[in-house]
């Protein structure tokens, strides 16, 4: 399996509810490294994975909607504790997205008879001792 990889970060501020997270139910600040893997199997016509230059433009857009945000005040985030396993799932899922919706270009998609992309990883690096990620298969779109 072939890998690409791009790296950007975010800063946040936010809180949690819930005894296990002790002094975290203050608000309390993070500033993320985000890395973002793409993976196939096969290289495409160009001999890449993916193009470098669009993939970090992809991560750098989804987490400006996040940089230097309170998610404690976000709507979509209400009732839910925004932790480091949580804001993973939700950059996978947003970068997905725009994966199936062309914006690394028509080589990257994934079909029923192309191998693009076909596998993510989002890591959110807490700091050089703790991180987590949310890796998954790339959904091919229903049309494919």
């Amino acid at each position: 399996m072939y890998a690409v990889n791009v790296r950007d970060h975010f800063m946040i501020a936010h809180s949690f509810q819930g005894e296990v997270f002790g002094p975290a139910q203050r608000m309390h600040g993070a500033t993320y490294v985000v890395d973002l893997e793409l993976r196939r199997a096969v290289l495409d016509a160009d001999g890449i994975v993916v193009d470098i230059g669009l993939a970090t433009q992809v991560l750098r857009e989804e987490l400006a909607a996040l940089n230097f945000r309170n998610l404690d005040e976000v709507p979509e985030f209400k009732g839910r504790n925004t932790t480091t396993e949580f804001l993973a799932r939700l950059i996978f899922d947003r970068v997905a997205a725009r994966l199936a919706a062309g914006a690394l270009g028509v080589n990257a998609l994934p079909s029923a008879t192309s191998a693009g992309v076909q596998h993510l990883r989002v890591t959110l690096n807490e700091s050089h001792v703790a991180w987590a990620s949310y890796e998954g298969a790339v959904p091919v779109p229903a049309t494919a």
